[in-house]
């Protein structure tokens, strides 16, 4: 009757005359109003409708308007909510995808994983989503226009799961939360496997006839003891098994926790039934014992793989929570600063950083002397002095003496935001490797469910007593899970110790095709030079070399091309470079620049692409210079030739050591440049680098490298700037310099963060040694299996045991996959 009386959704009484009805669970329910209605519809139109059975459920249940779940949901949609986590999707068709990274919690095994992305991915306006099962995080991109990303949450909850804004802090609190769970189950089920065997032990030592006899009301009475101490056991601790097992097949599909959930309930049923009609043998030792062995492993793995994931999530940790900035520096120096939160750091405020503490924002020094450890950004181990007008990088740590600093980027626009993208990329893209594991793994829980039937039917004709336990073995001993582990554990534990040593991955495949390139090829200036270019020489054809200067500065102002920079300075210098102002400006890359000055076009860069603007043969003594030393850049208009600028850059101080190493790692190494084919050789002959080919323009690049790999090799590409990027991307993995041009590393699979090219040989020898890792894993875990499956069937392996060996199994690929932390 109080129904009938109050709103079902919020308990407010129904006023007369309206009606509002809702159908709940195929119950028609009574609503207040409109809203209400409105409201209850969305959540059983939404597949929430477990809402109301838990609030019916608990006594004196408040009922609320709009629920906590859904209202949180609606929250993410507000645009100020959303600045934190929510991007534009880099490399988006359209401007109104958006991507946003999230944590999922209740990720159980690597089915979880394939569930939740086939099911976010069938919902209107999902264009990707990626689940990195090692972290639990997930890269979810939507078209804003036709969903939102309330709807997406909402979608996750369906099935079970829930998803939040990935911010470190909320992924430390979810870990803590799912080891406290893991250890109360833990420690549930080993106190009552411990109990039932005390109970257990007497009734079979009076069956082998070793301490006396029982009677069958004592041994009933040791049954219904063992029951009532299994059922907690059962019930709370084996709970996520079946609760996995029963979402799984509620979709159709056949998951993981399955065969686990099938053995240990049937196993469980038996033993029941036999105790209620006080016949046939009980099981609630083995059942207990079983779900303790595999819960103890599960725990092992989880911490393990959080330790993994720690790896990865170092860098989130390196920005501070709070700063000390100066407000009205310099004018009140003296003045003491105030505490403020990172977040609320502007672009321009100053910024003091005592000894030991961690630079919050990107910027400059303005005041004091000192020196930084910038060892996790970059992986350079020996502390960067820091003088006034020298950069800092968020993230790093002043080791010497106070220093104020600048804000010039802070949040997203930081180098470690960025870096920090780049590895949720690279964490979220799935390796081909991980797919065909994940691939097999579905299918032979398929296959291990019609083997265990099988062996069921032949047991119960060989002998009908043995039939339950050794389906049960079958059900139990096999390890799927290992076969999903083997590979996203050690690419996950590889990436955070690869990036300790200054060798950032962006993309899934990276590693693997890392360790499988025989063949790198280097650009030269930039890379195998520290491309600081200098300006040595001014060769003017017409007019005075001061003008020339002028006109090739202003002409390569905003470019970050070492030779442009080169120009630039030496104009800036010379104070000669004000005044000229360019008018459509206009790059071809790998050739040079062409822009109107006054109204005169005029081109700088490669001598064949300035001549071919006015067709002026190359005077004799530059002929005769250009490709035998220095880099020459020539300038001219439509009357011919205005002058010719003779540039130089120094090889690195650790490029022939890297080339040596690479070398002896069996490594052919090349050298493709645009630079004069002499310049190139001599950098070349420097490195003991035979195969070196210069005066190349990108496209001639694209083409030479293409050749090579359709020759069957495997191509490392190592560049730097704007005009490698066609060229890295062709590359089946690219490596760029971390100093290099955004383009070149946003395009890159690695990024070298220090501009040290002594990681290369480290960052390969320890790719290959992943996919030796891997390999070992994937063929321990199809070993296991085809050893412990048979002997499982063969009625040699007790459900205990099988137990441990699923355990043993899962946990052994993830300790296999830590000792790539070591060096």
């Amino acid at each position: 009757m109080a129904d009938k009386e109050s709103c079902y959704h919020c308990g407010l009484p129904i006023p007369a005359g309206t009606e509002f009805p809702v159908e709940i669970d195929h119950v028609r329910r009574e609503m207040c109003c409109a809203g209400c209605q409105a409201v209850a519809q969305a959540i059983v139109g939404n597949g929430l409708g477990d809402y109301y059975r838990h609030r019916d459920a608990l006594p004196e249940s408040p009922r609320e308007a709009l629920p906590q779940v859904l209202a949180d949901f609606g929250l993410f949609d507000h645009p100020d909510v959303q600045k934190n986590f929510v991007r534009r999707a880099e490399g988006a068709a359209g401007e109104h995808e958006r991507e946003a990274a999230l944590i999922l919690e209740g990720i159980t095994c690597a089915a979880c994983v394939w569930l939740n992305e086939s099911h976010v991915r069938r919902q209107p306006g999902v264009t990707a989503i990626d689940i990195n099962y090692a972290t639990r995080r997930a890269r979810v991109r939507w078209d804003e226009r036709v969903t939102r990303l309330s709807a997406i949450l909402e979608a996750i909850a369906a099935i079970g799961y829930r998803a939040h804004p990935y911010d470190i802090a909320r992924s430390e609190q979810l870990a803590q939360k799912e080891r406290k769970a893991a250890l109360w189950r833990l420690f549930v089920a080993g106190f009552g496997m411990m109990q039932v065997m005390m109970y257990a032990v007497p009734v079979y030592l009076a069956k082998v006839g070793t301490e006396g006899d029982m009677t069958p009301d004592i041994e009933q009475l040791m049954r219904w003891a063992s029951l009532i101490l299994t059922v907690p056991v059962i019930g709370y601790s084996a709970a996520p098994f079946f609760v996995s097992a029963w979402r799984d097949l509620k979709l159709h599909r056949v998951g993981m926790d399955v065969p686990v959930a099938l053995g240990v309930g049937a196993a469980f049923a038996a033993s029941v039934w036999a105790t209620l009609t006080a016949a046939g043998e009980v099981y609630f030792d083995s059942v207990t014992m079983f779900v303790f062995f595999l819960l103890s492993g599960r725990y092992l793995e989880m911490m393990a793989r959080q330790k993994a994931a720690r790896s990865v999530e170092t860098l989130a940790r390196a920005i501070p929570a709070f700063a000390t900035r100066l407000p009205g520096w310099p004018a009140t120096e003296e003045a003491a600063g105030e505490r403020v939160a990172v977040a609320e750091l502007r672009a321009g405020d100053a910024v003091q950083i005592k000894p030991g503490e961690t630079v919050p924002a990107d910027g400059c020094v303005l005041d004091g002397a000192s020196a930084a450890d910038e060892s996790l950004l970059t992986g350079e181990s020996r502390p960067v002095p820091k003088r006034i007008g020298d950069v800092l990088i968020g993230g790093s740590v002043n080791t010497a003496s106070p220093l104020v600093m600048r804000v010039e980027r802070v949040g997203e626009s930081t180098r470690v935001a960025a870096i920090q993208r780049l590895m949720e990329r690279a964490a979220a893209e799935k390796p081909r490797l991980v797919e065909m594991a994940d691939r097999v793994a579905g299918r032979f829980i398929v296959a291990l469910l019609v083997l265990a039937l099988a062996t069921a039917l032949a047991w119960w004709w060989i002998d009908p007593s043995r039939a339950l336990w050794v389906f049960v073995a079958v059900l139990v001993v096999s390890c799927p899970c290992a076969l999903s582990l083997a590979t996203p554990a050690a690419l996950t534990v590889a990436t955070g110790a690869l990036a300790a040593r200054g060798v950032l991955v962006t993309r899934g495949h990276a590693i693997e095709a890392l360790a499988r390139a025989d063949h790198f090829i280097f650009d030269k200036t930039g890379t195998l030079t520290v491309g600081h270019m200098a300006l040595v020489e001014v060769l003017p054809v017409r007019g005075d070399a001061a003008h020339a200067v002028a006109l090739a500065a202003a002409l390569e102002r905003g470019s970050e091309h070492p030779i442009a920079r080169a120009l630039t300075a030496a104009g800036a210098d010379a104070g000669t470079n004000i005044g000229f102002e360019v008018d459509g400006s206009l790059a071809t890359t790998g050739a040079g620049v062409e822009g109107a000055i006054k109204g005169r076009v005029w081109r700088l860069g490669r001598p064949e692409f300035v001549g071919a603007l006015h067709g002026v043969p190359l005077p004799a003594e530059i002929e005769a210079i250009v490709g035998v030393g220095d880099t020459v850049i020539s300038l001219g208009d439509a009357d011919g030739w205005q002058a010719f600028f003779c540039l130089s850059d120094s090889v690195r101080a650790e490029a022939s050591a890297m080339a040596a190493r690479l070398s002896g790692a069996g490594i052919r190494l090349s050298i493709f440049s645009g630079d004069s084919p002499a310049a190139t050789a001599r950098v070349g002959a420097a490195l003991g680098i035979s195969d070196v080919r210069g005066g190349l323009s990108p496209e001639d690049k694209h083409a030479a490298l293409k050749a090579l790999q359709e020759a069957g090799e495997t191509v490392a590409m190592v560049g730097d700037g704007v005009n490698d990027a066609p060229v890295l991307a062709q590359a089946q993995v690219s490596i760029a310099m971390g100093g290099g041009a955004d383009l070149a590393r946003a395009n890159a699979d690695v990024v070298l963060l220090g501009n040290d090219l002594r990681a290369l040989p480290e960052g390969l020898a320890l790719a290959r040694r992943t996919v030796r890792i891997v390999k070992q894993n994937l063929v321990w875990a199809f070993a296991y299996n085809l050893l412990a499956i048979p002997l499982a069937m063969a009625g040699w392996v007790t459900p205990w045991m099988a137990g441990i060996g699923m355990s043993a199994s899962s946990l052994l690929v993830v300790l296999n996959a830590l000792r790539l932390q070591r060096g």
